[in-house]
Parts: C-alpha cells; structure tokens; sequence
C-alpha cells in the first residue's frame, strides 16, 4: 500500500487548525491574566476559574471521548471473545459524571483547591503525600501512551504512515500547544475537537451499514455467522468479572487529576454540576459510533474484501479494527474523514494528561515542597518543563506495547485500587490520619501486584475464587479482585486511622511515637473547624440584629404614617 497522499493533507489541515486555535486560546489566556486578580499559575492550570458553562461541557466530554475510547469500544464489541456487552466505557462514564457531581465537586469547588491533591497535602502534610501523588502521575503518563498508541496504528493502517512518525509528530503538536496557553488553549482546542469527532464518526456509520460485505448488524447481533454474535455474552462465572471491569471505570475515573481540573477551573459549584451531568449524555451519544462500527466488522465476510483471510482477530490485529474497517469497508474520502475523529479524540485526551500531571508536579510537589518561595515566573517555567517530560515519557512507553486496552486498564487500575479509597476517605472521613493511609496505600498496592495482570504477562501470586484460564488462555482473575482490594484499602484506611487516634489521644503511646503528628493535627482542625464556626456564628448574629434592626425602623416607619 502506497503513501495516502489527500489523507495525509487532510491531516497536515487538521493538525494546523488546532495549532491554531491552541496559539489563539493562549493569547486570549494572556488578555485575561492581564485583567485578572488571580496569579499567573492559577491562569495557566485553571483558566483562572472563569471557564463558562459550554466550553466546560466540551472539554470534560472531550477529556473523557479520547482515542482509547473509540478504539477501546470498537475493539471490545469486534472480539469474538467480548462483544458489545463488554464495552463497557460510555455507562460506566456515566456514572462517573453523576457522582462527580453529586459528591465530589462541592467539596472540591468551595474550597478553592488548585489540584485534587491539595486535601491531602492539608490534611497529611508534605511527605505522606508525595507517595500518593506517584500512582497519580503514573496514571497520566500511561494515559498519554494510550492515546498515541490508538492515533499511530490508526494512521498506520488508514495513511500507510510509519508508527513512529504519526506517534512524534501528534506528540509535538499537543505538546506545543499546551505549552502556549495552558487549559485555555486545552479547552478551546478541545471544542474543535469534540465537534470533529462527533461528525466525524456520523458521517462514516451509514457507509459501515450499508458497505456490501457485510451482512445486516441485527442478524449477526445474536447468531453465529461470520464469527460469534457482536452483543456477546455474560456467563454467570464470567459477572464477576464484568462488575469488576464496570466498577473499575466507573470509580477510577473520580481519581483523575483531569476531571477535577475541569470541577476546579468552573466559576462555581452549581456550574461545575451542571457540567458533569451534561457531559454524562454526550459521552453516551459518543459512544454509538464506535459500537456500530465494531458490530460491522464483526458482520463482515472479510475474505470478500481486498484485507483477505485470515480475519483481523486471527492476524491479533483487533485493536486496530475501527481504522480497518474504515479502510476496508468504507470509501477513500470516507476514511479519511474517519482518521480525523481518531486524531481529534486523540489529542482532545492527550493534552488533559499533559496538563493534569504538570499542574500535580509543579504545585504539589515543586510549589508545597521543593521551593515554596518560587515566584510566578519560575512555576510558569515549572510547568512547562513538566508537560515536556510527561509527553516524552509518554510518547516512548508507546513503542513497548500496541495495544490500548493495555494502557487503559493498566492507568485507570491504579487510580480505582489506590487512588480512590484514599480520596474518598480524605474528603469524607474525619477520622483519616497518616497511619490509616500508609496501611490502605500498602495493602492496596501489595494486594493488587500479587493479583497479576494478563494484560501484562503478570501472574496472579494470589487466586481469589473462580482464577481460571480464559477464553485466551491467559490465567484471569473473574472474582471481582480490584472491587475487593480497594474495599479492602478504604476499610484499612478508616480503621487503622480510628485505632491510632484511639491509640494517642487515649496515651497508650507516648507522643513521642505519634511520627505523623496526629494529635496536633486534630487539634489545628478542631481550632479551625471552631474558627469557621465562630465566624458563621457572628456573621449570622451580624444579620439576625440587622434585620431585627430594620423591622424595628418599619415598626416605627409604619407608626409615624399611622398617626399622620
């Protein structure tokens, strides 16, 4: 296959336009800095908490609709092995949105926080806090590979353009861009993007349905044709399992620095609320597309096709289906149009990751700890540095692995078993001190690497009930394992902080063995919680004698007209 020539062109237009309209965001960001009382760090990684209503809407969908997500759904419903029903990620996200919503923004947004780390930084000081902050940037960059793991094999396929060169040169235009205007230049190129990809994948679906070497998708949706049935199935020994997959990106996704760098950059609570549930439909309606182009692919007589037999699943090639069957499936131009809504959800999530692990290095680790003096100039420079070496990370763990599901579950596993219950319990759980959060870390951490993975060749050190060979022969886990771990670390977590508080405040241990601090850490809380409360008090008090004040001076007011 030669060099696609026009799809190349229409890719070199693409890449330009959101070059443009990144370099336009950041000296629209400069504009407002000028105008704004906030620091430039607060402009720069939250759009100075002015982000309105529909651009947040965009960018959360955008953030949470990459490549991974299109891929990763066209991937799931094609495997014969899955199906539809193991495609998991638009209901999930759904819930997602709506809890964010619901629970986790007031807290996040009325305190003001620059990022979902502050709590802990707080309540737990410096030094227990850089370990959590690791898995966090673990996540990121992992999300960073994913995602130009699903644009380089898309283009590779569609474009016949070399891995390597699709994989830099997307790696260097999000890169440079959210250098230039930090998440404003991220939010509105994500409005470019997210429109993209909705048209995109719209415009190709009628050309999927109606290609002729496919039989009709409601014939194949549950009997055996070509491969098996694309709804797929949940067998009873296989529930564990899926509730587990479900859980894990329903949860795990509340411990993304990303979703709350959307919640925190909103100009309020009920803003940011409002732009979690809207979000919720939009990544259903996303979602559509990738489903109906993996069931064609699965309804596809490919041995009629110039592709050839063996199928893609018996070449290992489903990861990369959706480009396929745009390639094979579709017209020239159609396809073309296809690898844009790949590129567009590609780097839509790719700069969030970027400017979600610079905003947790350079203020909760390089701000809170290395240098707490450093002025605005250097933190400007902090974060810039910090995008470079996350994409660079990032852009070289994509030459070890090309699948995407790997990456996906791989970064969303941490965030669920570690970073979750210890969110949960910093904002929730009054009684969370530093000895309940190292017990919850290492419990979580040990338990989930003696699990395995075989996503990764890890063996499972631990066999929770029903561990079996799956349909691959790979030794699986279909007992909900990452369920039970991170219940598990969050009941740690609440107990061992109740029992060492018992523990010091009660002196069963000099305070000399108190290496967290506890007792005076619960005092400073109790002073501040008593200060709030006070202030409350007054301010109350303030306006119950004023407006017992202006009832006397209507009383009066009344009386005099009454007696003229």
């Amino acid at each position: 296959m030669a060099l696609n020539v026009p799809g190349l062109v229409v890719m070199a237009v693409f890449y330009v336009v959101i070059l443009g309209t990144g370099i336009w965001a950041s000296m629209r960001s400069k504009r407002v800095e000028k105008r704004s009382t906030g620091d430039g760090m607060e402009m720069t990684l939250l759009a100075g908490r002015k982000i309105n209503l529909l651009v947040g809407i965009f960018t959360l969908t955008a953030t949470w609709v990459g490549g991974g997500f299109i891929l990763g759904i066209a991937e799931a419903t094609y495997n014969p092995t899955l199906g539809a029903v193991w495609a998991l990620m638009p209901v999930p996200y759904v819930l997602t949105f709506f809890l964010g919503g619901f629970f986790f923004a007031r807290p996040m947004r009325e305190n003001k926080y620059m990022t979902m780390m502050d709590p802990f930084q707080q309540k737990y000081g410096n030094v227990l806090s850089s370990a959590l902050i690791f898995p966090a940037l673990v996540a990121d960059v992992l999300w960073v590979a994913r995602t130009l793991v699903s644009l380089g094999g898309t283009m590779r396929v569609i474009l016949d353009l070399p891995y390597v060169y699709s994989i830099i040169i997307s790696s260097v235009v999000a890169i440079i861009y959210t250098l230039l205007g930090g998440l404003y230049s991220v939010a509105y190129t994500d409005v470019i993007q997210l429109i993209l990809i909705f048209v995109s994948l719209w415009v190709c679906v009628p050309f999927m349905l109606t290609n002729p070497h496919s039989l009709d998708i409601s014939l194949t949706a549950y009997n055996q044709t070509f491969q098996a049935p694309w709804v797929g199935t949940v067998e009873l020994n296989e529930a564990g399992k899926w509730f587990d997959d479900f859980m894990l990106l329903a949860l795990g996704g509340l411990a993304y620095q990303a979703f709350y760098q959307r919640i925190l950059s909103s100009s309020s609570y009920s803003q940011a609320q409002l732009t979690c549930f809207t979000s919720a439909g939009f990544c259903l309606v996303l979602g559509i597309p990738s489903v109906l182009i993996g069931a064609v692919a699965a309804s596809t007589d490919w041995n009629s096709t110039t592709y050839g037999l063996p199928t893609p699943y018996e070449r290992d090639e489903e990861g990369s289906i959706l480009p396929i069957a745009l390639l094979f499936l579709t017209p020239t131009y159609v396809s073309v149009i296809g690898i844009g809504a790949v590129a567009a959800a590609v780097m839509s999530s790719m700069d969030s990751a970027l400017l979600s692990s610079a905003s947790l290095f350079s203020s909760n680790i390089y701000k809170n700890i290395i240098r707490k003096q450093a002025s605005d100039y250097e933190m400007q420079w902090v974060i810039r540095i910090s995008v470079v070496v996350v994409g660079l990370a990032g852009t070289g763990l994509t030459f070890l692995d090309s699948s995407v599901l790997v990456f996906w579950l791989v970064g969303v596993d941490m965030s669920y078993t570690i970073m979750f219950p210890q969110l949960v319990c910093v904002l929730f759980f009054k009684v969370s001190n530093g000895y309940g959060v190292c017990v919850g870390y290492i419990l979580g951490f040990v338990m989930r690497v003696l699990s395995g993975e075989p996503l990764i060749g890890l063996p499972p050190a631990i066999r929770f009930p029903g561990c079996r060979l799956d349909k691959e022969g790979k030794l699986t886990q279909f007992f909900p394992f990452r369920t039970t771990i991170m219940l598990l670390s969050l009941v740690s977590i609440v107990f061992f902080s109740w029992l060492a508080s018992v523990i010091f405040s009660k002196g069963l241990l000099s305070d000399k063995w108190d290496v967290f601090d506890i007792k005076r850490r619960a005092a400073q809380t109790a002073r501040a919680s008593d200060v709030k409360m006070s202030d409350t008090d007054e301010g109350g008090s303030a306006a119950k004698k004023k407006k017992k004040s202006i009832t006397r001076s209507e009383t009066f007011t009344c009386d005099k007209r009454s007696i003229l």
